[in-house]
């Protein structure tokens, strides 16, 4: 049995050393063979150079070096493909995600679940962005057309079936926490108390984080069309209750300015009935979307062979 964790690092030179010590003295304590795969995205300080004596002193530590920085989501894509064990621990690598909570995801994977999120109690963090993670992940919940525990990022465990479907997707824009809950499969969560960065600035920027918020809208919702739909249809028939209104004040001669009533409908109609077909190319614009996102159709939970052998895309 082989336990992978991977490490997403993007400047993180001054905490490094914390980090290795408490990962190797948890997963030394666990009594499994372990690896430590830390994914340097591109970092300009001297964290490449840290991860390499890394690796150098210690045959559990490999390091994946990317070209330059391709975001968070994709450089933990990076580490999950050079994983090779019979399961897999993703982790942010600032600290915040404590690797004493590793022994909890491991005992719901040996109760037989496959997937295993770990679900934030509290969170260190100022109250005022507190309030804006909450208010994400709620506003992600309800637009969600799948259901995403709440507070949950990337920290988890992936079983091997998971983890190779979630390697078989290629989405460019891609939310993991959104796609591991898609995939399916047995899935638990258990509770921690994120803590406080151990050391330096937090490296997600508020347009980076703007974005990651969109990528988990868009990517999988389509409230935000069919809102448009709706919104369309509701003024549309405001516009026509309106400009009823507006004919028989014509008709009536009362209060009604030469000229106004015709231009007043045609706006009124045209835009309402812009904004409806808007919202019903917009749901055909989203299955396309689905589309080229290439998503498999559905998944392999298990393959029985005699001898037994891998899945398909392995």
């Amino acid at each position: 049995m082989k336990l992978a964790v991977v490490v997403p690092i993007y400047n993180e030179e001054a905490l490094l050393g914390e980090l290795k010590t408490r990962l190797t003295q948890v997963l030394g304590g666990i009594g499994i063979d372990f690896e430590i795969i830390f994914v340097n995205d591109g970092s300009s300080d001297g964290s490449l150079e840290i991860l390499k004596r890394f690796a150098q002193e210690d045959s559990h530590v490999s390091v994946v070096s990317l070209s330059r920085n391709f975001g968070h989501q994709q450089s933990i894509t990076a580490g999950l493909s050079l994983a090779s064990a019979d399961a897999v621990v993703i982790m942010d690598g600032d600290l915040e995600d404590p690797p004493e909570v590793i022994p909890d995801l491991l005992n719901k994977w040996h109760e037989g679940f496959k997937v295993v999120t770990a679900q934030r109690r509290s969170r260190q963090v100022a109250p005022f962005k507190a309030m804006l993670f909450r208010a994400f992940h709620r506003l992600f919940q309800f637009m969600s057309d799948y259901p995403v525990p709440l507070d949950s990022g990337v920290f988890c465990l992936l079983d091997r079936a998971p983890w190779g479907q979630l390697l078989a997707i290629h989405e460019t824009n891609r939310f993991i926490p959104g796609l591991r809950s898609w995939i399916g499969f047995r899935s638990t969560t258990i509770w921690y108390d994120r803590g406080k960065r151990h050391a330096g600035e937090p490296k997600q920027t508020s347009g980076r984080l703007l974005k990651y918020a969109f990528d988990a809208i868009f990517s999988f919702s389509y409230k935000p069309l069919r809102l448009s739909l709706v919104m369309g249809l509701f003024l549309f028939v405001l516009s026509s209750s309106y400009a009823f209104v507006l004919v028989i004040l014509r008709i009536l001669n009362i209060n009604v300015v030469s000229g106004f009533t015709t231009v007043s409908v045609a706006i009124l109609f045209f835009g309402g009935l812009m904004l409806v077909s808007n919202g019903i190319l917009g749901e055909y614009l989203g299955r396309i979307y689905d589309e080229v996102k290439r998503r498999p159709l559905y998944v392999v939970d298990e393959v029985i062979r005699n001898p037994p052998g891998p899945l398909a895309d392995e």
